[in-house]
C-alpha cells in the first residue's frame, strides 16, 4: 500500500499542471490530477486526496461549486490556487470551507510550505515530506 500523502491537483492548463505535479511527486506525494469539476469528482469518489489544489477559475463548474461539494464529502485540505485577484472569490473561498489560498504565479517552494501546513491540520501528521 502506497503510504505517501494523496493530492489531487486541479488545473486547467496543462503546462501549469504538469509543473505542479512532477513538483510534487519530486516531493514524494502521491498526486492525481484533474482539469475540470467532473474528473475530480470520480477521482474523490474513487480515491479521497488528503489535500485538493484547487485552481478556483474552472471552466464549466466553478471552484466555488466544488468547494462546497468536497466539504460535504469530507474535510480533506483545500488550498486554492488561482490567478484572481477579486479578493471577493478569495474570501467567499475561504468562507465556504478552503484552508488556504494561494495567488497565481506562486513561488513552488512557498505553495509546498501550505501544502505540508494544511495537511498537517487535517491528517494530524508531523509536516515530513510526502507524509499525511
Amino acid at each position: 500500500m502506497d503510504h505517501r500523502s494523496h493530492i489531487i491537483v486541479v488545473e486547467e492548463d496543462v503546462e501549469q499542471r504538469q509543473r505542479l505535479i512532477d513538483y510534487l511527486e519530486r516531493q514524494n506525494f502521491r498526486v492525481s490530477t484533474a482539469e475540470d469539476g467532473a474528473v475530480i469528482r470520480r477521482l474523490v469518489e474513487r480515491d479521497t486526496p488528503a489535500l485538493v489544489l484547487l485552481d478556483i477559475g474552472l471552466m464549466g463548474e466553478d471552484g466555488v461549486a466544488l468547494i462546497r461539494w468536497l466539504r460535504e464529502k469530507s474535510r480533506i485540505g483545500i488550498i486554492l490556487v488561482s490567478a484572481a485577484i477579486d479578493t471577493v472569490d478569495h474570501a467567499v473561498g475561504l468562507e465556504i470551507g478552503a484552508d488556504d489560498y494561494m495567488g497565481k504565479p506562486y513561488n513552488p517552494r512557498e505553495l509546498l510550505a501550505q501544502t505540508r501546513s494544511v495537511l498537517r491540520r487535517v491528517t494530524g501528521a508531523g509536516g515530513a515530506p510526502g507524509c499525511g
